[in-house]
């Protein structure tokens, strides 16, 4: 049996924060599938990860030693988006080949534990070329910006040799073809335009009268649009979220909620976030200037371009009326709340935005826990530990960065 194991060895997953401090790189949703489910569903395989020896290691993580099994292993860059080429490719990979990407190096391995020299060491005889340029995640801005080409890549990947369900005559539709409509997703009286791209409803989702959705645009399973919302392109509202206001270019993870309005545009939002009523981003600074976002692993701020939102970790909430700043960072864990403009960068368990108080980790994990009872479920051992974990070992650390940045940005 072949099977796949995620590394994040090379793909530095610190410059993925605040996304990659609860999850793994390959858990990221961008587009309508993570990227675990993409290469799950292009191989036709189950996935495992790498074990790295830290705290997201769990009971589906593969320590690579001589014990490792009689299996086949394709291990892949946990940061790279699949194509069909590239996949092809990795295919036609034979037992201790790997494949080698311009300006990426080696992505993809194929071993057994015969090419198992030692904990973690592979023998490879042979480097294959591949000259295509890939997609990659190396900052977490790019989860936004690579959204729109990955919903049409995913779409086609989905749908493939399937027949949506029928769209109801109520609504106004534009390019019905692009339209997919899973088993009981509900839209009715509503406008469809999928001229600029495909629109995907997943199970049991529903968009509410009087919303107006402009592809390429993905709900997916169990999630809700409240009425007369305004969604545009490239969007992707993951499983079990409300979406409400206007929305453009952003992703909700998952189990979030960004039900009221105001605006959301070139933003990515962790899962069991709540953005309270009237809440805003600004992605556009007056000037027209670079949009930087700090990067911890980096110490500094990087470009992500002109077009830059809110980046918000996992837990975190806003209050109502909340104006999130041009390119802010929220961390894991956060109740927000301030008057004008939040800072650039909130640290971890932040109780305001100013990072001296704290949020105490006993109240967090359990207004979590009340927060998840909305949804029918409740929260894990291991989200306990990893949160436990980052509150005690990184805390300072983030303390200190947000120092530096307000003393470099004057804020």
């Amino acid at each position: 049996m072949q099977k796949i194991i995620f590394t994040e060895e090379y793909c530095k997953p610190q410059n993925l924060h605040p996304f990659t401090l609860i999850r793994h790189i390959q858990d990221i949703r961008v587009g309508i599938l993570t990227i675990r489910e993409k290469w799950e569903k292009l191989l036709k395989l189950p996935s495992f990860n790498k074990w790295e020896g830290y705290y997201l290691d769990d009971e589906h993580s593969v320590k690579i030693d001589k014990n490792i099994g009689k299996d086949i292993y394709l291990m892949v860059h946990a940061n790279v988006l699949p194509t069909k080429s590239i996949i092809n490719k990795i295919k036609k990979l034979q037992l201790g080949e790997f494949l080698s990407v311009t300006d990426e190096g080696g992505v993809a391995y194929k071993f057994s534990a015969k090419e198992v020299l030692g904990l973690h060491k592979i023998k490879i005889s042979h480097s294959v070329e591949h000259d295509e340029s890939l997609k990659v995640l190396h900052y977490p801005w790019q989860i936004f910006q690579l959204n729109d080409w990955a919903i049409r890549e995913d779409y086609k990947l989905i749908t493939a040799n399937r027949k949506s369900r029928p769209v109801s005559k109520t609504n106004k539709v534009i390019n019905p073809s692009q339209i997919f409509l899973e088993p009981g997703a509900k839209v009715e009286h509503c406008i469809l335009n999928a001229s600029a791209g495909p629109i995907y409803i997943g199970k049991n989702a529903e968009i509410m009268e009087g919303s107006m959705i402009r592809g390429p645009f993905a709900l997916c399973e169990g999630s809700l649009v409240k009425m007369g919302s305004k969604i545009y392109g490239a969007t992707t509202i993951g499983p079990y979220c409300l979406a409400g206001g206007e929305i453009k270019n952003s992703v909700l993870m998952g189990y979030s909620n960004k039900a009221h309005d105001g605006y959301l545009g070139d933003s990515v939002i962790g899962e069991w976030c709540n953005l309270g009523a009237g809440t805003s981003n600004s992605n556009l600074k007056n000037n027209c200037g670079e949009v930087k976002y700090w990067v911890h692993a980096d110490k500094n701020e990087i470009s992500a371009g002109n077009k830059g939102g809110l980046l918000m970790g996992d837990y975190s909430k806003a209050a109502i009326n909340t104006s999130f700043n041009t390119g802010t960072v929220v961390g894991v864990c956060c109740n927000v709340f301030a008057q004008g403009l939040t800072p650039k960068y909130v640290p971890h368990f932040s109780w305001g935005c100013d990072g001296i108080t704290k949020y105490k980790l006993s109240n967090a994990i359990e207004d979590i826990n009340k927060w998840k009872q909305l949804k029918g479920l409740t929260i894990t051992e291991k989200e306990t530990r990893i949160l436990t974990d980052i509150c005690k070992k990184k805390l300072n650390q983030y303390i200190i960065c947000v120092n530096k940045l307000q003393q470099q940005t004057g804020r």
